[in-house]
């Protein structure tokens, strides 16, 4: 599915018109513009365009990342963040007395915490390069450097969602259980059985829905042979009622399960895997199964150095970069589900 985004027009004006003057006091050897009191920083205008578009390409890639409790990057506070969890209060089966307050409960909450990470990566570009390309190469690098940012941040999340205790194993097509990983063959698909099965479980631990669903993230692979086998039972996401939120990456709904597409679904080959087959990880999520940071307000920065920074003292060099602070917790192992299987395209998928 494609995502759309739009960008601030005036501002994209703005920042054509600021960069223009760059380039034209660049090429009367003059250093370049659009400098602050530090030497190397964007003009506010160009710097909050650049940081918009960074943060919109690389959101459609953060299928992992939508489902979890979102919490802030901590600022001067450590490299420490922490996720809560609420206990479910137990059954008030002791009958109140006439006319006497009970005693009454408490919430039990429990802290969990995980470990921020840092992220990033840069492109370095010579002046030469600025004035003989056709294209804007920040902009194009920008492109390239957001969807490379995207995925990392959403592989970040979803590794340690696959590190999850709770796991199915598709059946053999004639039925027989499979118990490793190492013992699934050509034949264990997933099929409409086994993602019943999965919201089954979830149902039996109490985990709550996400806007009325349970959600699978899915390879296409695995969701071609999910809706080869459902037939009619398959939702399309066209036919939807306009009343529907649509997650990122969603192509469809089965029973209680809405289906998130995306290539990043976690696959494995070799080592622990069946021979020549690879073996991928269907996610079943119900709501607050786990924790993220959020991707904005410091979690993903876009930093562009004009010709000159650092050691450059005839302004042959800039760079356009990334950096971004991560991490994921799982919280509650009863609210997800990771089904492994093989698929119709086992023999040809690759480890990712």
């Amino acid at each position: 599915m494609k995502t759309k985004f739009k960008l601030d027009l005036q501002l994209f004006a703005k920042g054509v018109a600021v960069a223009q003057t760059q380039l034209d006091l660049q090429l009367c050897a003059t250093q370049t513009t659009l400098l602050n009191g530090s030497g190397n920083d964007l003009s506010p205008e160009m710097k909050t365009f650049y940081d918009k578009t960074l943060i919109t390409l690389a959101e459609p890639a953060l299928v992992h990342d939508q489902f979890g409790q979102k919490r802030p990057i901590p600022k001067n506070g450590g490299k420490t963040i922490e996720f809560r969890k609420f206990s479910a209060l137990p059954k008030a089966l002791t009958p109140i007395t006439e006319g006497v307050t009970p005693a009454g409960n408490k919430l039990n909450v429990s802290a969990m915490t995980a470990t921020v990470s840092q992220y990033g990566d840069y492109i370095e570009q010579s002046d030469i390069l600025q004035l003989t390309a056709i294209d804007n190469t920040v902009v194009e690098a920008t492109k390239k450097l957001a969807a490379q940012a995207g995925a990392t941040m959403d592989t970040v999340v979803r590794n340690e969602l696959c590190g999850g205790t709770n796991v199915m194993y598709a059946p053999k097509g004639d039925g027989t259980p499979v118990t490793t990983r190492a013992t699934l063959d050509a034949t264990c698909k997933v099929t409409v059985d086994l993602i019943f099965r999965a919201a089954a479980l979830l149902k039996s631990m109490n985990a709550q829905k996400i806007d009325g669903s349970y959600v699978a993230i899915v390879h296409p692979f695995v969701a071609y042979d999910i809706m080869m086998g459902a037939g009619e039972a398959w939702v399309d996401i066209n036919k939807y009622s306009n009343a529907d939120k649509i997650f990122n990456g969603e192509i469809g709904k089965l029973g209680g399960v809405r289906f998130v597409e995306t290539t990043e679904a976690k696959i494995w080959t070799g080592d622990g895997c069946p021979s020549g087959l690879a073996v991928f990880a269907t996610l079943v999520l119900g709501a607050d199964a786990y924790g993220v940071t959020e991707i904005e307000g410091g979690g993903l920065q876009h930093i562009v150095k004009q010709l000159g920074y650092g050691a450059d003292p005839l302004n042959q060099r800039s760079s356009v970069g990334w950096k971004g602070i991560k991490t994921a917790k799982r919280l509650v192992e009863e609210y997800m589900v990771r089904i492994e299987s093989c698929s119709s395209y086992s023999k040809e998928a690759e480890a990712n």
